[in-house]
């Protein structure tokens, strides 16, 4: 499993690479965004990563890995929203911004560390288009609890999901990028 996890911080770097250059050109204006703003954002990165897929051709100059990246950005702000209330600052210090994300971030890791103790690595046996079609599951889930403000009967909350879609989004990323690197 070190090697899991080796991969988990590869893909790290890529991600938060693209959060620190975006927090320079826009700050934290992701911060004006509902949760259920975030939960559609996903949802539109992963619907363009299931019709490139299902199509087999992209438009846009962009392949699925931005889209992928986007998803494991997206899904750590809305755990920051989640987070902080509505009284919290739309501009967040550059500094505090980063140590959320990395607090969120391997708060992912420390769940895909456990989970994959339990699954044995499971999802290395797994397409990336299986990562897809669940991350649109959970971001389905995600938006029935979000209309139900927020109650479930049994299961996990937002949180919960917004984890699973970023841990199968780090999935594709190593599959797609670092194992093939």
């Amino acid at each position: 499993m070190a090697d899991t996890k080796a991969q988990f911080d590869e893909v790290k770097k890529i991600c938060l690479d693209v959060f620190e250059k975006k927090y320079d050109d826009y700050g934290t204006a992701w911060r004006i965004m509902r949760p259920e703003s975030v939960t559609d954002q996903i949802f539109i990165k992963a619907q363009r990563i299931k019709s490139i897929g299902e199509k087999g051709v992209s438009k846009v100059a962009e392949g699925i890995v931005p889209e992928f990246i986007g998803i494991v950005n997206y899904g750590i702000i809305g755990l920051i929203q989640l987070e902080l209330d509505a009284s919290a600052p739309i501009e967040l210090e550059k500094s505090h911004t980063l140590a959320l994300y990395s607090k969120y971030y391997e708060a992912a890791k420390e769940l895909m560390t456990n989970k994959n103790h339990d699954y044995g690595e499971a999802w290395r046996n797994m397409r990336v288009s299986s990562y897809t079609d669940l991350i649109l599951m959970k971001i389905h889930r995600t938006k029935q609890i979000e209309d139900n403000k927020g109650v479930t009967k049994i299961s996990e909350g937002v949180d919960a999901n917004y984890f699973d879609m970023i841990n199968y989004a780090i999935f594709a990323l190593i599959k797609l990028v670092i194992e093939k690197s």
